[in-house]
């Protein structure tokens, strides 16, 4: 009898239930959250579940030695967690990224460039106040890039800065990412007047394949003589460009915008939400990280729509922007796009934004890449 009382005791302490603690719980009751809103909310569902259920793997207590924990050498979950931690994971989705964008908004409207530059005023805002919090100055360089609202470039940049705040980061740049109609719209509508909001912009040019094929190309060059740096991204960007526009590559175009970036984003997603571990999360320093990823996000919105409203005081009448464009500066594509659109519509019902909203929002992608390669040139 005492033999079955001693094997139950032992077998009782590698359970979860005994090695639980209240923030497994709370870190536990976030993901199961996070996968509500994506099913439910139906907001980023093909992030925030992924994410969700990943915390959820990553917050079942374990006890030490078993060798299936994200952050012990050799087990399944830290072998894919390498995706994340070596920066191999953010390439690729921006080669599938790539591969499904658009460019021709840009390339008709090449002025709106501006726009998405603007839109990285918050970066860099959030860099400066994240110094001025008594974060390291590479800290406060992967935690400015939230506000780019592009997640891989978060994980990119702070895989090779600040390794140790990469679950917060990460987690922080994604949440914001699903949660841009819920902050953008508030905004915009604060910063805008009725009028504003119903200006119509001219329809934009037709554009050739030729530029199509030829812009991939020397936007790549161009931007990686600028910042050599961003090259693992940006090169990847253009060149599953060129897959696309180039008409002979369909083949790899469908793989690198369909299976590709489908794995590649269920397991980042994944592994990013276990490495949000309770011991390793649940800390002041990530609710810091939280609030500054916001205001980060806040701040490059700002910049963005205040940016066409001045530029708009130099503009003829018949060559004004609707500041609600503004928004899409930030790196969420096509997501931020669409609150130009749908907020432009609600002003205006026949007036439609976001074939404009593109332009400023792919060059905000490019512009997030640009970025992170100039925060990797300084502070790496």
């Amino acid at each position: 009898m005492e033999t079955i009382i001693e094997s139950l005791a032992q077998f009782w302490q590698f359970t979860g239930f005994a090695n639980m603690t209240w923030q497994h719980l709370v870190m536990i009751c976030i993901g199961v959250i996070f996968v509500t809103l994506g099913i439910v909310k139906k907001w980023e569902p093909l992030l925030l579940v992924p994410i969700g259920f990943g915390m959820v793997i990553g917050n079942i207590p374990l006890f030490p030695g078993l060798q299936v924990g994200i952050y012990e050498q050799g087990s399944v979950l830290n072998i894919l967690y390498q995706g994340v931690v070596k920066g191999w994971y953010p390439p690729l989705i921006f080669l599938g990224i790539g591969a499904m964008t658009d460019f021709s908004a840009l390339i008709s409207q090449p002025r709106l460039m501006l726009v998405g530059a603007a839109a990285q005023i918050g970066i860099f805002g959030a860099y400066v106040l994240a110094l001025q919090m008594g974060f390291a100055p590479y800290e406060a360089g992967a935690i400015g890039i939230i506000g780019g609202a592009d997640g891989p470039t978060a994980i990119f940049l702070s895989s090779r800065l600040a390794p140790h705040l990469m679950g917060a980061i990460a987690v922080s740049a994604y949440s914001y990412m699903a949660l841009v109609p819920v902050i953008q719209k508030p905004i915009m509508l604060l910063l805008t007047t009725k009028a504003e909001r119903k200006i119509r912009m001219a329809t934009p040019r037709e554009v050739s394949q030729r530029e199509k094929i030829i812009f991939p190309i020397v936007g790549f060059i161009v931007t990686a003589l600028i910042v050599p740096s961003g090259l693992p991204l940006l090169g990847m960007l253009f060149f599953g460009n060129l897959l696309k526009e180039s008409g002979v590559t369909r083949r790899l175009a469908e793989t690198a915008r369909g299976p590709l970036i489908d794995v590649v984003t269920t397991l980042i997603g994944l592994t990013v939400g276990a490495s949000t571990q309770a011991d390793e999360f649940i800390s002041t320093q990530s609710v810091k990280i939280f609030l500054l990823g916001l205001i980060s996000f806040i701040i490059a919105t700002f910049c963005g729509v205040m940016f066409i409203k001045i530029w708009n005081l130099f503009l003829k009448p018949e060559r004004k922007i609707n500041p609600l464009i503004g928004n899409a500066g930030v790196s969420a594509v096509p997501d931020s796009a669409r609150v130009s659109e749908i907020v432009g519509r609600e002003a205006d019902k026949n007036n439609h934004l976001l074939m404009h909203a593109m332009a400023p929002n792919v060059a905000g992608v490019i512009g997030s890449a640009v970025a992170a390669g100039i925060l990797l040139s300084f502070l790496g």
